[in-house]
């Protein structure tokens, strides 16, 4: 199996989806809908196959709306170091939209967490009910932003549990400049954190002296801290 660097490197493809079996790749009738209905693709047109896994194949639209391959699936790099935003609970809509936007921005693992002063709660079925919208969610964003590898996507936890994973910071305005030697970087609720938070362990690291929304916060974290990763963002000197 060969390896590329991304999904741009295996075809000029004009959509790209998510199937259980790269080596007999078929479409639920929902992606079938989006790319056939939505998207308004033709027979011929150039869709890549991914497993969500790293391994991706190209293929073509066929004659009855499906997948046709027309290439070897190929294995696309790991990004190194992985990266990880965990946001604290916040109210209506803007949970989702920080999952699409951490996963189209390239964020490899998403955490979902209740603070201290975190208005919102999921418990029980509710919570099993967000995670799973939220997980279609991010499948979408994976699709839209051509990405090999589907993010993970934690189920709603604890700050504890989220502050003592390596390389975990805090975002919090007066923090050092995000680094990948802080690779997991937790995102507080609309109240911020707690004296006790603050006093949990990680370092904080900041993004000006603005006071952002939780999900503008988890977007700028993940934008510097994918293009450090990528090379397109200079590290800060520290002095």
């Amino acid at each position: 199996m060969s390896t590329a660097r991304s999904v741009d490197d295996l075809a000029d493809a004009d959509a790209h989806v998510f199937v259980p079996d790269l080596d007999v790749p078929r479409l639920d009738e929902g992606d079938r809908h989006h790319l056939v209905r939505v998207l308004r693709l033709r027979p011929g047109q150039a869709v890549t196959a991914g497993d969500g896994q790293g391994r991706v194949r190209p293929c073509r639209i066929g004659a009855d709306g499906g997948l046709e391959p027309c290439g070897e699936a190929v294995e696309v790099a790991v990004p190194q170091p992985a990266l990880t935003v965990a946001v604290a609970l916040t109210k209506g809509a803007r949970p989702e939209l920080a999952v699409q936007k951490l996963t189209e921005l390239g964020v490899d693992r998403i955490v979902p967490f209740v603070a201290e002063r975190s208005v919102v709660r999921w418990e029980g079925e509710r919570a099993g009910h967000h995670h799973r919208r939220l997980l279609r969610v991010a499948r979408e964003a994976a699709m839209q932003s051509r990405r090999a590898y589907l993010p993970r996507l934690d189920e709603v936890c604890d700050f504890t549990t989220v502050a003592a994973l390596p390389g975990a910071a805090l975002c919090q305005r007066g923090g050092r400049p995000p680094s990948l030697a802080e690779p997991v970087v937790l995102v507080g609720p609309e109240g911020g954190w707690t004296a006790a938070e603050l006093a949990a362990g990680p370092p904080a690291v900041g993004l000006g002296p603005q006071v952002l929304r939780a999900e503008t916060a988890a977007v700028a974290v993940a934008a510097l801290l994918v293009g450090l990763r990528a090379g397109m963002v200079a590290p800060a000197v520290r002095r």
